[in-house]
């Protein structure tokens, strides 16, 4: 019984990560809409706004639950909680402070306001890639994964993020 839970929470854990992706990138989209002439603004930000509610509602937020679920029943049929596993469950509840920062901007979308440029968006969009790093690591390596090493390479990879984010940035002013 124990795998069926598994595969289905590792299911649910990848159907809820495409949502918290995309999700930010239709963001992106309807920050980015809110700078065009009408009647372009209108006709994309009708069509983003139903893309991100049928996304959110459809799919991000069920498999929130799910996982959700199924990680409590994999906690009850595995029965102990090693340390590894607490350091994950705090990564995980972080995720899910996450998931909830990006319901608020959809709230604030859907009510015609845009408080964060495309860029600070893009930005944002990078915390979902530091979660998915960080709780498969500690999952795969579990208490092989050193303490000091894993802080001293998601500090790489967040430099790598940023860097990647930047020199983006530049080539859009350039083609522009």
């Amino acid at each position: 019984m124990y795998l069926y839970v598994k595969a289905l929470h590792i299911i649910f854990i990848v159907t809820w990560f495409a949502g918290l992706f995309y999700i930010v990138r239709l963001f992106v989209y309807q920050a980015e809409s809110a700078q065009k002439p009408e009647p372009e603004r209108s006709i994309l930000q009708k069509q983003f706004a139903i893309m991100a509610s049928r996304l959110w509602y459809g799919i991000t937020w069920p498999s929130a639950i799910l996982s959700l679920l199924l990680g409590g029943g994999m906690l009850w049929l595995f029965g102990s909680v090693p340390t590894w596993l607490w350091v994950k469950l705090g990564f995980v509840a972080g995720l899910y402070a996450y998931h909830f920062s990006l319901q608020h901007i959809f709230k604030q979308h859907a009510a015609g306001t845009y408080p964060f440029t495309s860029q600070q968006l893009r930005i944002w969009n990078e915390v979902a890639t530091l979660f998915l790093v960080s709780i498969v690591l500690l999952v795969v390596v579990k208490q092989e994964l050193s303490a000091l090493w894993g802080l001293i390479g998601l500090f790489l990879l967040i430099v790598v993020l940023m860097t990647a984010i930047k020199i983006y940035r530049n080539y859009r002013k350039r083609v522009q």
